[in-house]
This record gives structure tokens, sequence and C-alpha cells, in this order.
């Protein structure tokens, strides 16, 4: 399994509207093969900073399967013009401890 973070850091005063078109966002990438699950949770500290977590079976089921999918483009549509700065996207693995 692979997890994907990316901490989104969206235009003041759009928030609101930034999770509505989450929501509709979400759909898109649910319906990649490899997509486990995702989730967005909202910083309580700073109110238009977020944090992205996707499971992905494997890496290239994000970098490749989601990202040269036809569902990107309306994903991009939807959420792109929020961020700034455009959010660093991270893979991580788990370490056997």
């Amino acid at each position: 399994m692979v997890l994907e973070t990316a901490v989104l850091y969206v235009r003041p005063g759009t928030h609101e509207a930034f999770e509505k078109d989450f929501k509709i966002a979400g759909q898109y990438i649910s319906s990649i093969p490899g997509c486990i699950q995702h989730s967005l949770q909202k910083c309580l500290e700073q109110k238009d900073k977020y944090l992205l977590l996707v499971e992905w079976e494997k890496l290239e089921d994000h970098t490749i399967g989601f990202r040269q999918s036809a569902v990107y483009e309306p994903w991009k549509k939807l959420l792109h013009h929020y961020y700034d700065p455009f959010p660093v996207v991270e893979h991580y693995t788990a370490v056997d401890i």
C-alpha cells in the first residue's frame, strides 16, 4: 500500500466552495482502479489548510492510473484553481518496526 499526502493551502475565503467541490471531485479519484480510500482533513489551527490522504495499492495507480486518466481533467478543473501555493504531493510506504 502507498499513502499519498498533499498539504493543500486554499485561497483565503474559498474554503466553503473548495469543500463543496472536493465532495464532487472525490468521485473521480474513487473511480480509479487501485484507489483504496481517500480523506480530506481540515487543519484546526489554519482554516484554509487541508491535508489530503489517499491510499493506493501501488504508486503507479496514482502517477499513471489517475494522472493519465480521463477523470483527471475534471478533477483539475474543479480543484486546482483553489491552491496557493500549488501543493507538493508525496508518497509513503509503511516501515516494518
